[in-house]
């Protein structure tokens, strides 16, 4: 049932750069199509993380996002998972029910929606950065983005379903074969999720690239059968013409690693973010016919990663290194995150 909550909702809400503050708001209110959870676990992920070191990027300041109606201050978390304290319309969740989030917003009517790509919608939004998000004692989210969780799928497995969709969609969008070669360019949360996806995908050869040792002994735990530190080798050299490179760090060096890793024909997908202009060798491109094929979020993937997951097939909780308290998350979480390289992925216990 509905509980009271006099003294307000724990949360942790971005004011601005460095200016993360965890602080009681009033409960958010339900709308119609909303639903209310209990957060069970939020992960801290590298967006927030660049909100919290240099931000606004994705946020919205002054005018508040279409969609959601919210501008900064807001609270942060798109990476979380909850149980139903309150259905309002959704006559078909119960009170109770395990739920993850697909934190997308999108509107339903723009060109991009009407075509089933509402990853690619005209208002396309986050909740957790252009809205508020789940790294809180409760959070309220329209009723699209729920996905109901099967007993087999644990809490902690819940919590890092969105960097998973991430990786997902990027395979998919990698038309990956059977049999065939990958390089991954960083193994970050989303580098180590599409090695675990690649493996069981069935990619004969991954070769994983990264300056963090830690997280290259975990990238062979995952299926990498080469991994190549880069401060001290070239992955050029050493991957020797993939099939298909994934860039998931979105630095101009990982870009040109992960161009220079593959074959005549191959394919490169983009699925870090870039914080400026990306340089490319237009002739290499053209003469070698190689393939740049950007990845943006992820779409209609939550299901069948939810049923991958309940059969054993993968298991994304792997990337987790710690966690913490919500009361933690500034000084556990995002300061400890911006000096420590090994860690990879921080889920945040509001309870």
């Amino acid at each position: 049932m509905d509980r009271p909550n006099d003294i307000g909702v724990l949360s942790a809400v971005w004011y601005g750069a460095r200016d993360i503050r965890i602080e009681r708001r009033p409960r958010p209110a339900l709308g119609p199509g909303d639903v209310r959870l209990r957060v069970t676990l939020c992960g801290i992920c590298g967006s927030d993380m660049h909100e919290y070191l240099d931000g606004p990027h994705a946020i919205p300041v002054g005018a508040a996002h279409a969609l959601s109606g919210a501008a900064a201050p807001v609270v942060l978390g798109h990476e979380f998972s909850g149980v139903i304290l309150e259905a309002g319309s959704a006559s078909d969740l119960a009170v109770g029910q395990r739920v993850a989030v697909e934190p997308v917003y999108r509107c339903g009517s723009c060109a991009a929606c009407r075509r089933g790509d509402y990853n690619l919608c005209a208002h396309m939004g986050f909740a957790g950065l252009m809205g508020h998000g789940g790294m809180a004692e409760e959070a309220v989210v329209p009723r699209y983005m729920l996905h109901p969780l099967p007993d087999q799928v644990t809490d902690r497995q819940a919590a890092v379903l969105e960097p998973a969709a991430v990786a997902l969609h990027a395979l998919r969008r990698s038309r990956l074969a059977v049999g065939e070669s990958v390089a991954v360019v960083g193994a970050g949360p989303i580098g180590l999720l599409l090695v675990q996806l690649a493996a069981t995908a069935g990619a004969r050869r991954i070769v994983v690239s990264d300056i963090s040792d830690a997280r290259l002994a975990r990238a062979r735990l995952l299926g990498a059968t080469e991994i190549v530190n880069t401060s001290v080798h070239d992955l050029p050299q050493t991957a020797a013409g993939v099939d298909v490179a994934f860039e998931a760090v979105g630095i101009q060096a990982a870009l040109d690693d992960a161009i220079g890793s593959v074959r005549k024909g191959g394919r490169v997908v983009l699925v870090g973010l870039f914080g400026e202009r990306a340089r490319v060798d237009a002739f290499d491109l053209v003469n070698r016919e190689v393939d740049i094929v950007p990845s943006c979020g992820y779409r209609h993937v939550y299901p069948d990663l939810i049923g991958m997951i309940a059969a054993g097939i993968v298991d994304p909780s792997l990337i987790v290194t710690r966690q913490i308290r919500l009361d933690e998350a500034v000084t556990q979480g995002f300061r400890m995150l911006a000096e420590r390289t090994d860690d990879v992925k921080v889920l945040v216990s509001p309870t």
